[in-house]
């Protein structure tokens, strides 16, 4: 009697089935048989990497160890489901990976075997030396790019801008050759012939006196004389020379500037800014 009240206790307890999904409040308790879902759908898609050097560099910093001592057997192993990961979805992309990961097997491989004997004061060989030296290189060389992405690129963080400059504002004033500083000495002794006599005498001229007598004219008129208005024809060649080294001599002190607005044009003379008597 026990036994059959037993079973139909059993019969009486519902089953309950949870369902998947609920479409449009409707509890879905199993998928359509008709259900397409691609094979690439369910597919975990690895972090971008630019070879097996940035594949191995990740490895470490992630693990947060010392590039200098690498543990290759912790490392070996985490590259290699990387790369079974990888090959699993392309081969052709995981091929270099894989000259990678028989690299580490061969440095995990000598790791593993009796180190050879060596002199007193040498050290042994490293096997992880080659593989640390590659890294070190890779990681100075990512950084420097990182560091010039950085900087600022046209186009991308600003823009070239054209500007338009009017050039005739800054006007500048030609320099006076040599030539013209003749030409115009020349005109001046052309006007000295024409309104002397000729007579033959001796005249001491002082040098330093027509240089005072030239920066007392050049105050006199405001520190701006034109070149021929400086000199007086009627006071004969002599004086004229004179009075023409001294020019000179104080255009050598900086005591003078000669400027010309442009070629050809009448010269001018004027103080510097340095306005001293010479002693």
């Amino acid at each position: 009697m026990s036994d059959s009240v037993t079973a139909t206790t059993a019969e009486a307890v519902p089953v309950v089935v949870s369902p998947l999904a609920r479409i449009y409040g409707q509890p879905l308790t199993q998928l359509p048989l008709d259900l397409y879902i691609p094979p690439d759908a369910m597919a975990v898609m690895l972090d971008a990497f630019e070879g097996p050097l940035d594949l191995l560099l990740y490895l470490i910093r992630k693990a947060n160890v010392n590039v200098l001592d690498i543990p290759m057997a912790p490392l070996t192993e985490q590259y290699l489901l990387y790369v079974e990961a990888m090959r699993s979805q392309n081969l052709e992309l995981a091929a270099d990976y894989l000259v990678m990961a028989a690299m580490l097997i061969e440095i995990k491989s000598r790791m593993l075997l009796p180190r050879p004997k060596v002199d007193a004061g040498d050290e042994a060989e490293d096997p992880r030396a080659e593989l640390v030296r590659r890294l070190v290189e890779y990681e100075q060389m990512k950084l420097a790019g990182h560091g010039l992405n950085e900087l600022p690129q046209a186009e991308r963080d600003f823009e070239w801008v054209e500007v338009w400059v009017e050039k005739t504002l800054l006007r500048r004033l030609p320099e006076v050759s040599t030539l013209d500083l003749q030409e115009a000495w020349r005109g001046i002794l052309r006007q000295a012939r024409l309104h002397t006599h000729h007579m033959v005498q001796r005249e001491e001229l002082s040098v330093r006196e027509h240089m005072t007598l030239i920066l007392r004219q050049l105050r006199d008129a405001g520190g701006f004389v034109e070149f021929g208005d400086l000199f007086d024809p009627q006071q004969g060649a002599p004086v004229l020379v004179v009075h023409f080294l001294a020019l000179l001599e104080l255009a050598r002190e900086h005591l003078l500037e000669v400027t010309q607005v442009e070629v050809f044009a009448p010269i001018y003379l004027r103080l510097s800014d340095e306005r001293s008597e010479p002693r």
